[in-house]
């Protein structure tokens, strides 16, 4: 699987194929974290051989449907339990990432896990994610961001060209440094 674009999140439902002895078998409902619906159903295939005695060529899928977050338009800090394999080993981690979406804080976990880890994306396995408050922060690099009156100055700007005009001036050259502190 890669990581291509945003991850979406998928809640894939399969069961085991019915037969003579149980024609209703029992059902299981897996979230699951993918790019695509194919590679979501394939995700549930690999984790339902780990946790039970099944697999595609025995079982079918049921329903495969997309969930979509309804309210993205507020930033929510989110926290991310995973596992994955390194080189060395299989390690367990918690991470936590600030995003409108929980896809979004997920493609920012593949993206730093790719870039920091070296981790590919079928190493990773996200364990459980939830939507924290500010007092659950941990880490310092979200906690910076939760306090109440957070100011995002602007210290040193230049003045971007308009369109049709040339940037800073109206000539080529000039002979002024242009300001860049604007109080």
């Amino acid at each position: 699987m890669t990581a291509a674009g945003e991850m979406r999140q998928y809640q894939v439902v399969g069961r085991k194929a019915g037969t003579e002895e149980n024609p209703n078998p029992e059902a299981y409902r897996m979230v699951i974290f993918a790019p695509n619906p194919v590679a979501a159903k394939s995700k549930f295939w690999y984790f339902m051989r780990q946790f039970r005695k099944m697999k595609k060529t025995t079982g079918e899928i049921l329903d495969c449907v997309e969930i979509i977050e309804k309210n993205s338009r507020t930033v929510k800090n989110y926290g991310i339990w995973l596992r994955y394999d390194s080189r060395s080993g299989t390690h367990n981690m918690y991470r936590e990432y600030r995003d409108l979406k929980l896809t979004g804080a997920i493609s920012q976990l593949y993206n730093e896990m790719a870039g920091r880890h070296r981790c590919r994306p079928r190493s990773i396995q996200v364990i459980r994610t939830a939507t924290l408050g500010a007092g659950e922060l941990q880490r310092p690099n979200g906690a910076q961001f939760a306090k109440r009156r957070v100011r995002f100055p602007l210290p040193h700007r230049v003045d971007s060209a308009k369109r049709g005009q040339k940037a800073l001036s109206d000539r080529t050259f000039t002979t002024v440094r242009p300001t860049t502190y604007f109080g």
